[in-house]
């Protein structure tokens, strides 16, 4: 009987091949027409002290994207996210000991359905605005950075940002929302035109409550097309 030596090579490190695999999560959020991250801080370890993602050492028998939400939920409370899978990050250098190659997953959640609480290996968890994103562990700016890139295509091809507002929202809400996630300002009359020329919105005959300025028209999205948009994506430049 011949011998597989990639058998036997497999069974050898078997024991070590986790040590080399890792996960991190880029949880964006959007809270007051910011758009904001969620970031963990390490209670131990190399590490401790620094702010880093959501992350962590995925169990041998345990699939990537179950570690993805075990460790997502234990650092941070969140439970019940769609956790997309970006791509893997492999730098030789990007961990200090030793090689470690991460696979990167992002989400896009609503803040207030969610309370965050820190826990595991992390001693400390709150969001941060986009623009004051501190030096992270790690390579985790680059994977923050990547996030954002792959948001921002993803938001031009289909309506995912609307996972981001509450269930009623105004035109000027949206807008923000857009302007946040692509970095750019945007006109005010263009982005009304041409939003309402998709026919993704549905007309609420309700307007905003208890603000001190004129209470604008709220809208919600139409499932339907939505969805249809999803699947199919759309050009959504301004």
């Amino acid at each position: 009987m011949v011998k597989n030596v990639e058998d036997d090579s497999a069974l050898k490190n078997e024991q070590t091949a986790m040590n080399a695999i890792t996960i991190d999560c880029v949880i964006f959020g959007f809270d007051k027409g910011s758009l904001e991250v969620l970031l963990v801080q390490h209670g131990e370890g190399i590490s401790k002290g620094k702010w880093g993602l959501p992350g962590g050492w995925i169990y041998k028998k345990e699939s990537t994207d179950n570690a993805a939400h075990r460790l997502l939920n234990e650092l941070t409370g969140l439970d019940n996210i769609y956790l997309e899978q970006l791509k893997a990050f492999g730098d030789p250098d990007r961990f200090p000991l030793r090689r470690v190659i991460t696979i990167g997953y992002y989400a896009l959640v609503k803040r207030e359905d969610y309370n965050i609480k820190a826990g595991f290996t992390a001693s400390d968890a709150k969001w941060y605005k986009i623009n004051t994103i501190p030096d992270l562990i790690y390579d985790h700016n680059e994977i923050l950075s990547y996030s954002l890139r792959h948001l921002r295509n993803r938001v031009r091809q289909a309506p995912i940002g609307f996972n981001l507002l509450p269930e009623k929202f105004t035109l000027l809400q949206l807008m923000h929302l857009y302007e946040e996630v692509l970095g750019i300002e945007m006109d005010k009359s263009n982005f009304r035109r041409k939003i309402l020329h998709m026919k993704l919105l549905v007309e609420l005959d309700e307007k905003q409550q208890d603000v001190s300025h004129r209470a604008a028209k709220l809208y919600k999205f139409d499932p339907a097309i939505y969805k249809k948009l999803t699947e199919k994506g759309f050009n959504f430049e301004f």
